[in-house]
């Protein structure tokens, strides 16, 4: 069996880990820069832990993809895969950490009105006191109840929200920190009763737009909106007219229609917006990085044993 990891992050512990998984399952490992740097002998690879778009698309020896991303939008396109039998796995439950600690963060900046301080500062401005809201006693709704809403609702219960609802697909979540959880057809129901909106959707047919401007307009004068799925789900330039206007009183988004954000993109000069270049997740810290490997050679001697693997994509779902 001929493994290949694409992953120029990696550390030694990393590599030694993957080593020995690979001499425990009897896989032949190949370290790869990229996917143009796969030595000959490997490019029939059965397994591929990385983003091989490429290996994907042009190898019918592929029979399992391990994507390092919680997100598998780029791959679901027609024709992604020569084998259209090979599985494809992604790395959901890596993030949740990370993600939710920059929801947190960009949370707080916003409702204590940090931003508008360190931008004094950066002028040399002592600033007087203003008006500040507080995660205590806030409406807080989460849309997407995976991995990352559900990891999100747990650290936000201890700022002790008035009320924390989770919405998805199916109305069906068993995470505990959720006070209640409604399905998608009640999210009109939910928005006027929240305070800050956490958007945690992955990029399917349902959630393109699910944010428009009629929706937008639902949610109370000075509520929140922090996105940190997909940028698809939001209507941007209903979003900027609405903060532009002080109808919310901010929002936080770390991901966008599209990426890199265009430099004449009208979202850099909207009033209030705090704009993160879709860093929220990624295998920056060392946490995210160590569980995103152990994920895959957990599931490499299942794949190895002939066992089901874990976090596998459904394709007609899209996650």
């Amino acid at each position: 069996m001929k493994v290949v990891v694409i992953n120029n992050l990696l550390k030694e512990n990393h590599i030694i880990l993957l080593r020995e998984t690979a001499e425990q399952t009897g896989a032949d490992l190949c370290f790869a820069a990229s996917e143009a740097e796969i030595p000959e002998a490997y490019r029939d690879a059965e397994v591929l832990y990385g983003f091989g778009v490429n290996t994907a698309r042009t190898s019918q020896n592929l029979k399992w993809l391990s994507v390092p991303s919680a997100g598998v939008d780029f791959l679901m396109k027609p024709g992604a895969f020569a084998n259209e039998e090979c599985i494809l796995t992604n790395s959901s439950g890596a993030y949740g950490v990370a993600i939710t600690e920059h929801i947190i963060a960009v949370s707080l900046m916003m409702m204590r009105g940090l931003t508008g301080f360190y931008q004094e500062t950066l002028n040399g401005k002592w600033g007087a006191p203003r008006p500040q809201k507080s995660l205590k006693n806030s409406r807080i709704t989460v849309l997407g109840t995976g991995d990352i809403g559900c990891c999100f609702a747990r650290r936000a219960r201890a700022f002790e929200p008035a009320e924390l609802i989770g919405v998805c697909r199916s109305g069906q979540c068993e995470e505990a920190a959720f006070d209640r959880v409604e399905a998608i057809s009640a999210l009109e129901k939910v928005l006027p009763t929240t305070d800050l909106l956490v958007m945690s959707l992955p990029d399917t047919p349902e959630t393109v737009g699910i944010l428009s401007r009629e929706r937008i307009a639902m949610l109370p004068e000075g509520a929140y909106v922090v996105n940190v799925g997909r940028g698809s789900a939001i209507d941007e330039d209903a979003l900027a007219d609405s903060l532009d206007a002080g109808h919310l009183a901010g929002a936080a988004l770390d991901v966008f229609r599209t990426e890199p954000l265009p430099a004449d993109s009208r979202l850099w000069g909207t009033k209030n917006l705090l704009i993160t270049p879709h860093v929220a997740g990624g295998l920056t810290l060392p946490y995210t990085l160590d569980r995103n490997v152990e994920m895959f050679c957990e599931n490499l001697k299942n794949y190895a044993a002939g066992e089901p693997l874990l976090r596998v994509v459904d394709r007609i779902k899209g996650y």
